[in-house]
């Protein structure tokens, strides 16, 4: 019988790894076929080895959502733990009382393992519970399962409970088989709580019968344990193998904040003299480095990315789930055109030749279901283009996904190739591109009106060149870039007003470039337009090196992301701080000290860019809470997991035409918190809000008495209460 059970068991190991193995080897081929990551992903091990601790091995982002979280831990470090189960049911192939050395002989050992099988159990029931509660069928698109493949996914949790019975059946009789609580065998079972237990049930049978279940069991085992891992190379559990390395090759620190620059085999690209074969963006699925290929096995359709995402939470199609899931299954279709030789591709299937000339973005049959709007195989996209143009990329997708999915690169890599190769984008986001092409600013007012914002002040803003310097003098110590919305919108006009108020207060000495500042090139760059945000920032690098800048201090969230994070890319690094951290700042060293009780109830809205993108969070909070009387009312969705205002991605300046509007969501959630002013830390924000409040109110309410408006507004009124400038002329006192 010894025989028997190493010959079958072996040769079920031979057969199902090998075609594990190929399934692999396929996959790998398929990664091969993308381009060359950008420079500087590779050959940090450090934190390659941290995130493999904090990300895979301590679940972190999976604990997030604590219940889930939990489940999923315990099955992960079951599973790890049962590993060495595998070991010894391998092992006793060979011999029937093989153990591990050293720890063998632990009976602490039986102990957890069977603690952690139990735990597998255990989470297997709570990930039951949590797909009956959450099921499609019932909450419609509002589930986080909507779209994934539910199947597979129950047959994963029947095969983990199978895995873990067949485990404590072989070895309940392998303890009667092998006499381990009556001689020395096997110490490590002594501990083995459950398996004593079924041993005591299988006992009466006799070391005979025993020896016959023992060795049916290890097989069945085996052949379920076997099985169930070539299943995982099929299926959405290819993650349990790819997360390990998607995570490791994952974009540090957290794949938000700057954008990638434009490769082509591995090499940035160069917009003054571009190569003729040079990809600008991505147009066909090989065109993806082999990071967006991995990224696209890696995923796990949890749907946690598509329960935070604004576009689909107010019904529009875009799912980052669905379209990792999309471009994944297209992969795997056109795969076997890719990876043939020229010579053999006219022998292949129809269907597989006809998706040479799928295009990722295109008509898809979408007609208003969520669904159609994925087709990995045609009729003429992989994807529609209102999926392409629903992300703000706020960065909800990235900073939820539990394996490090990059959402929005690919997202904009897209973009890039429909704007710079197929001058394919929204309509309405032609003017501000051309405003921006001619005038340097997305609303086409140019450089003339860029210093009207400071005319009510009753001091002097200092001008760069007014005196006829050409360099920012030694005892100015910030460089205030105001920003196109600062300067030339009347809303963020007041913002920068009390920005410049505050620091005057201050004694800070600050200087701004006036009609030398143009915009930072943020809006052109999420829209995808590369060429047009280089030729901005160098012209603004150029400026600001030759000026001398060092210190900059900035009220607009998506400038001082690009100032800080990208800039860096085209010559131009500097320190950079948002208002809200340097009048945080000036407030705790006592340079400014808010005098004026402000009885109001304030909830504060994250920008995405400065929240979740750069993880400023503390000083918006810090510096509201300075404020006399003033009491802080959370939003529900805030912080890491804040809901964007909808004006991201260059979303600011095109419709929006499908589904609900993002920023009523968003207002909605802040007037339910009773709050009476909504503050925010971002002049797109507050224009999205303010709008979103004048939508909201009733029509027999002309004024709610709710304000929106920029924090430095409100530190403004308990500093200089004898000054109003900052209050909206809607606002109720």
């Amino acid at each position: 019988m010894q025989t028997l059970r190493l010959v079958i068991g072996l040769l079920m190991t031979v057969v199902l790894l090998g075609l594990a193995g190929r399934r692999l080897f396929h996959l790998y081929r398929i990664g091969k076929a993308g381009q060359p990551v950008e420079p500087g992903r590779l050959g940090a091990v450090g934190p390659a080895l941290k995130s493999q601790l904090v990300e895979v091995l301590a679940q972190r982002k999976l604990f997030k959502w604590t219940g889930p979280g939990l489940a999923h831990a315990a099955v992960f470090w079951g599973f790890c733990v049962l590993l060495l189960t595998v070991l010894e049911a391998f092992g006793s192939l060979f011999d029937p009382t093989f153990q591990l050395p050293l720890i063998g002989r632990f009976p602490a050992l039986g102990f957890i393992e069977d603690l952690f099988a139990l735990m597998c159990v255990l989470a297997v029931l709570a990930f039951v519970v949590i797909r009956f509660r959450e099921a499609p069928k019932d909450q419609g698109r509002r589930s986080r399962f909507f779209g994934s493949h539910l199947g597979p996914a129950w047959f994963v949790l029947f095969m983990i409970v199978n895995v873990v019975w067949t485990l404590l059946l072989t070895r309940g009789a392998q303890i009667n088989a092998q006499a381990v609580n009556s001689t020395d065998n096997l110490p490590f079972l002594r501990g083995a709580f459950l398996s004593q237990g079924i041993a005591s049930l299988l006992a009466p049978l006799g070391q005979h019968t025993n020896e016959i279940i023992e060795t049916v069991a290890l097989l069945l085992g085996l052949a379920v344990l076997l099985g169930f891992t070539l299943f995982v190379t099929y299926s959405k559990h290819l993650h349990i193998l790819l997360s390990l390395p998607n995570v490791a090759f994952a974009r540090r620190p957290n794949a938000l904040g700057a954008l990638l620059p434009v490769t082509s085999g591995g090499k940035e690209v160069d917009f003054e003299d571009p190569d003729e074969d040079d990809l600008l963006g991505v147009g066909k699925i090989e065109d993806f480095t082999w990071k967006g290929l991995l990224d696209f096995g890696t995923c796990t359709e949890c749907g946690r990315c598509q329960s935070q995402c604004p576009a689909w939470n107010t019904n529009k199609p875009l799912s980052p789930k669905l379209l990792m899931m999309g471009l994944r299954d297209h992969a795997l279709a056109k795969a076997p055109y890719f990876l043939a030789a020229e010579d053999e591709r006219e022998n292949l299937p129809d269907e597989v030749r006809a998706l040479a000339e799928v295009p990722l973005v295109g008509e898809t049959g979408y007609a208003g279901d969520p669904l159609a709007a994925y087709v990995p195989g045609g009729p003429d996209g992989v994807i529609d283009p209102d999926v392409l143009w629903s992300c703000t990329t706020c960065g909800a997708c990235v900073e939820q996904c539990p394996v490090d999915i990059e959402h929005v690169d690919h997202i904009i890599d897209m973009r890039r190739y429909q704007v710079l190769m197929e001058g394919a984008f929204p309509e309405e986001a032609a003017a501000m591109l051309s405003n921006l092409e001619h005038a340097a600013d997305p609303w086409g007012r140019g450089a003339s009106e860029r210093l009207a914002w400071a005319e009510p002040l009753d001091f002097e803003v200092r001008v760069l060149g007014a005196q006829g310097e050409d360099r920012i003098p030694d005892d100015v110590e910030w460089l205030f870039w105001v920003g196109c919305a600062g300067a030339l919108d009347d809303q963020a006009q007041r913002t920068t007003r009390a920005v410049a108020t505050l620091l005057h207060e201050a004694g800070v000495e600050f200087m701004v470039l006036g009609e030398m500042e143009s915009c930072t090139g943020d809006p052109a760059r999420r829209m995808g337009n590369e060429f047009l945000f280089q030729m901005l920032a160098q012209q603004n690098v150029e400026t600001l090196n030759e000026v001398g800048a060092t210190k900059i201090v900035v009220t607009c969230a998506h400038c001082f992301n690009t100032l800080a994070n990208e800039y860096p890319q085209v010559g131009g690094s500097y320190e950079v701080v948002h208002h809200s951290t340097l009048l945080s700042r000036l407030v705790a060293e006592k340079r400014l000290v808010p005098v004026a009780r402000l009885d109001r109830e304030v909830t504060f809205h994250d920008p995405c860019y400065l929240g979740r993108h750069n993880r400023i969070f503390a000083p918006p909070r810090e510096l509201l809470g300075a404020v006399p009387g003033l009491r802080l009312a959370e939003m529900p969705r805030t912080k890491e997991r804040a809901f964007c205002c909808g004006a991201g991605g260059a979303r600011m300046f095109m419709d929006e035409t499908i589904g609900t509007r993002i920023n009523e969501n968003r207002t909605a959630e802040a007037l339910a918190t009773g709050a009476r002013t909504i503050a925010a830390a971002c002049p797109f924000c507050i224009t999205m809000l303010s709008d979103g409040v004048r939508t909201l109110r009733p029509d027999n309410e002309p004024d709610t008495g709710v304000e929106v408006t920029d924090i430095a507004e409100v530190l403004l009124r308990a500093v200089r209460p004898d000054l109003d400038d900052s209050r909206p002329q809607d606002a109720t006192p």
